[in-house]
């Protein structure tokens, strides 16, 4: 790109678009580089001058073929898709969206992969016919949601599901699940103590203690098609990968809403620390810190530290947070009678302090080096936002139990930076952001906005270096589909990612609008992606 391409990107992503104004000053490499002086980390400040920022791919052009496309030197290995045998007599679900690679015995090889099963969508044009009863197709789709247990290898090379697996396992929208922390039990969640089922599994995130924590985003529809209490769900649900005997978890403490991830960090005295965003337009940014501090030592038992702390929503006109807690925020006593209740109607609680409304808050991750907070809030075109930001969020004195922070607009999507609508975010082991776009199907096939974007892909952006901000694209993906939940392996040489919803806009089976992977009918799969 030219000097002048950069000139003019870097001028509007200042503007900022929709509902976020900057707070901030400087940018990129130098301000990077001062905070990290100011904290002391000298280390930190040494590493930034060692990378240029420049993508390690020859980046590639919007494509609209039914191929997951990849630059130059990439192999790609389709590991597991919807309907394949993983296990221990279970099937691989439908739209898998978060993944997150575990080593085994610390390897980059050899490991689980937790994934996502975020709903079933027209996906049901494949699973049942129109005379299948209403209460079969009900059983159909539950088992389809929820998430899977999946062991994978890397052989001569190549990728593989290893089926024999003693840990293969799915968790569905039947399993039975414990609640946590302050709802649990109360007349706001109907007295529940455990509940019936995980679905609308979005996105989520790793602990600290090596387990998955998967996020419960758009529950609504299927809640009330279900007949369910949807007070059950909304929730971060966490998972142990390595116990196949164990019982999910919901931790009613971190909030109920329309989850996107987590993203866990630590304070600077040791307590935990786990950013959330709330996945609809005009919703809020979240963090939550615990009352206890995580101890390295305790391994798994530190998941107690997830049912007892403060959940707090951003106020971005000051840079404040704002305690959803009756005792320290009074104004809550005017509507909530108990902090289970608070919790439970989290959105209505932040609205009632004052938190700011956002653009659809979603992804948000801690960047490794300097611990600013990337979130993406993807757009809201009822205000005219119809590309999308990333935000960046500095948190007084570099503690992310701070209740002040500042902000500023990190990247604007659109033509002038090539990528639009950014969803997952994911560091990679130098500190580069990776981008995973979310431009709704329908609107991909119409004549508007979105027209050169072509098919969702994946984006990698510098944060540091003479190429901070600046977007390339990495992958191009199948027509109709969203690439999501992008994980690194811990040596940083693969890359797992998720292809959800190819030919999302089917309307005869017979003729799908997508065979991909397999060149029969478009099924959701897991990649991973080697060449780096």
């Amino acid at each position: 790109m030219s000097d002048n391409h950069v000139s003019r990107r870097d001028f509007i992503k200042f503007i900022g678009i929709g509902t976020a104004a900057l707070v901030g000053s400087a940018t990129g490499a130098v301000k990077v580089a001062e905070a990290a002086e100011k904290a002391g980390e000298k280390a930190k400040t040494d590493f930034y001058h060692k990378f240029s920022g420049k993508p390690p791919f020859r980046p590639i052009q919007h494509s609209d073929r039914d191929e997951l496309v990849l630059p130059s030197g990439f192999k790609q290995d389709v590991v597991v898709a919807w309907g394949d045998d993983i296990g221990n007599g279970e099937k691989f679900g439908y739209n898998c969206d978060l993944t997150l690679y575990f080593p085994i015995e610390k390897s980059s090889e050899h490991g689980l992969l937790w994934v996502n099963h975020e709903y079933v969508g027209s996906g049901a044009l494949f699973m049942y016919d129109a005379s299948t009863p209403e209460a079969r197709k009900y059983e159909i789709e539950q088992y389809n949601v929820g998430g899977s247990v999946i062991e994978v290898k890397r052989v001569n090379g190549k990728w593989t599901l290893e089926k024999n697996s003693k840990f293969a396992r799915r968790i569905t929208a039947n399993t039975m699940i414990d609640l946590t922390g302050p709802a649990k039990g109360d007349d706001a969640v109907a007295g529940a103590v455990e509940v019936k089922g995980t679905f609308a599994n979005c996105s989520g995130g790793k602990t600290l203690w090596n387990t998955a924590l998967s996020c419960e985003e758009n529950f609504e529809s299927d809640a009330a098609r279900w007949g369910r209490n949807g007070t059950h769900y909304g929730w971060v649900v966490e998972i142990d990968p390595f116990d196949p005997a164990s019982k999910p978890k919901k931790h009613t403490a971190l909030g109920r809403f329309a989850h996107e991830n987590t993203a866990m960090t630590l304070s600077r005295d040791g307590r935990l620390v786990v950013y959330m965003g709330d996945d609809a337009n005009d919703q809020f940014f979240y963090k939550f810190v615990s009352e206890g501090k995580y101890n390295p030592a305790a391994g798994k038992a530190n998941s107690k530290l997830l049912e007892k702390g403060i959940l707090y929503a951003a106020e971005l006109g000051e840079g404040k947070w704002l305690p959803l807690d009756l005792e320290l925020s009074p104004k809550l006593k005017e509507k909530f009678n108990t902090q289970g209740e608070v919790l439970v109607h989290a959105r209505d609680a932040a609205k009632l302090l004052g938190a700011t409304p956002l653009d659809r808050p979603e992804d948000v991750e801690v960047h490794p080096f300097d611990q600013t907070v990337y979130l993406a809030t993807t757009n809201n075109t009822k205000h005219g936002n119809f590309h999308g930001q990333i935000l960046r969020f500095k948190e007084d004195g570099n503690d992310a139990a701070s209740l002040t922070f500042e902000f500023e607009v990190f990247a604007v999507g659109g033509p002038q930076s090539g990528f639009s609508c950014p969803d997952n975010l994911e560091f990679d082991k130098n500190g580069n952001l990776w981008v995973c776009t979310d431009i709704s199907s329908s609107k991909l096939n119409q004549n508007n906005v979105y027209e050169s974007f072509k098919n969702n892909g994946v984006f990698f952006i510098s944060t540091h270096g003479r190429n901070v901000g600046e977007a390339y694209q990495f992958a191009s993906g199948p027509r109709e589909c969203e690439i999501t939940g992008p994980d690194f392996t811990p040596d940083g040489k693969t890359l797992f990612i998720a292809v959800q919803h190819p030919g999302e806009e089917t309307t005869d089976p017979a003729n799908p609008t997508s065979r991909w992977p397999y060149g029969d009918i478009p099924r959701p799969a897991v990649v991973a992606i080697q060449g780096f």
